[in-house]
C-alpha cells in the first residue's frame, strides 16, 4: 500500500511515522524528501518574509511561482498515486486540504493523534482515528 502522509514542517512526530510506516513495509511518500531527491518546498524558499505578503502576493506566488507550481504538482501527483492518507497532528490547512482530498477520491484517510489536541468532530468522516501508530497500521490494513 502507497500512503501519503499530510501533516507540517513544524510536527515533531512526522519522522518516526514515516519511518514506523515503512518499517511496516508500507511505501510512504515523504514531502520532507521527495522521490525527486530536491528536498521538499516551504515558502521561505521563495521569500523569506512570505508572511508578510497581502493576500494579492499570496495569489501571485501560488499561482505562477515556478517553485510552488512544480511543488503543487508533485504533492498532486503523489496524491494521486496513493491509495490512503495518514493526516499527523498537529498540523495545518493544507494537509487537512490533503485529507480531504484523499476522503472525497473515496481512499482511505486515517487521522494520527498522537499528543493531545482540541477535539474536532469532522474528523469523524474519516476511515479511523488512531492514538497510536501501531493503531494506524491496524486501521490501513483493515
Amino acid at each position: 500500500m502507497k500512503l501519503y502522509i499530510a501533516s507540517s514542517w513544524r510536527n515533531d512526530y512526522y519522522p518516526s511515522v514515516v519511518s514506523a510506516l515503512r518499517y511496516a513495509g508500507f511505501y510512504v511518500y515523504d514531502f520532507r524528501n521527495p522521490p525527486s531527491g530536491e528536498g521538499g518546498f516551504k515558502w521561505s524558499m521563495i521569500d523569506e518574509n512570505y508572511m508578510d505578503w497581502t493576500p494579492e502576493q499570496y495569489r501571485e506566488q501560488l499561482e505562477k511561482n515556478p517553485l510552488a507550481v512544480k511543488q503543487l504538482k508533485n504533492d498532486v501527483e503523489a496524491m494521486k498515486s496513493c491509495d490512503a492518507c495518514v493526516l499527523v497532528l498537529p498540523c495545518g490547512r493544507s494537509a487537512h486540504n490533503e485529507a480531504g482530498w484523499f476522503c472525497g477520491a473515496g481512499k482511505k484517510v486515517v487521522v494520527y493523534i498522537p499528543c493531545k489536541q482540541e477535539p474536532e468532530l469532522m474528523y469523524g468522516l474519516f476511515d479511523g482515528v488512531a492514538t497510536t501508530i501501531e493503531e494506524v497500521i491496524d486501521i490501513l490494513n483493515v
